[in-house]
């Protein structure tokens, strides 16, 4: 059977943080995954993930201690410190809130100054975060333009590169065919990388329905395959999250 996290930066966001993690519990949620814990008080987050059992399986790096500013500087050269400082910050909260997998976000920029400076940091973030796995996400320019991990064969060659046995791929459904138009096809050149996925439903971002993408069809692959990680639910619901629940197989 699928484990599915709920995301909750996106999901029962009319709810205080403690409150969606029981509320994903309720829902059937395996885990939860939160995108920047940083502005939240550590211990209702751990009593909650206490009192329903539910692990916190992923966190973003680094904390948005930005304004205005872009997502992530581990790819942007010169960054190196600001980097380090911020990732050490990020592996404190993954750690007090037992996060196993931490999706450090490359930031902006081109060329081979940024990829030079993308591995760098991930080696380095990989030795001081030996008991968690690392996960790069290529996203796409519609959403995040200038974004400088935007495409698949990219990551796994910065993958190859760095050689870490805890750096891995980060496959978001969306993203994937957002940026090539067909996930799928993406999914059988580079799915063997994975150690976390997270799903959309297309073109808007809403539940992971069948269309576009045939999420059924992906589930049941997933399934034969003996896919062990967790699949996160990361969109916007379309009507509350609750009402839009039927997607999961679990239901």
């Amino acid at each position: 059977m699928i484990k599915f996290a709920a995301n909750i930066s996106f999901l029962f966001k009319d709810l205080s943080v403690p409150e969606r993690i029981h509320a994903a519990a309720a829902a059937g949620f395996s885990a939860v995954e939160f995108l920047f814990p940083y502005d939240d008080p550590v211990p209702g987050i751990q009593q909650a993930l206490s009192d329903t059992g539910l692990p916190l399986v992923l966190i973003n790096a680094p904390p948005p201690n930005y304004t205005g500013g872009a997502r992530g500087f581990a790819a942007v050269p010169g960054g190196e410190e600001r980097f380090r400082h911020d990732f050490r910050r990020a592996l404190r909260y993954a750690q007090a809130l037992r996060s196993r997998f931490i999706h450090v976000m490359a930031g902006p920029g081109e060329g081979e100054a940024a990829r030079a400076a993308f591995v760098a940091n991930l080696r380095e973030a990989a030795e001081l975060a030996r008991d968690h796995v690392l996960t790069i996400e290529p996203i796409n320019q519609g959403d995040m333009p200038g974004y400088f991990l935007s495409d698949f064969d990219a990551a796994a060659e910065i993958l190859d590169a760095v050689d870490r046995p805890n750096v891995g791929l980060q496959f978001d459904v969306y993203h994937a065919q957002k940026i090539t138009g067909d996930a799928m096809a993406v999914w059988a050149r580079h799915g063997r990388r994975a150690r976390h996925i997270q799903i959309a439903g297309l073109p808007d971002r809403h539940e992971p329905v069948a269309g576009v993408v045939d999420y059924p069809a992906f589930f049941r692959h997933l399934e034969e395959s003996g896919y062990d990680g967790y699949v996160s639910a990361e969109y916007h619901p379309a009507a509350g999250t609750e009402a839009g629940l039927g997607w999961m197989p679990t239901r």
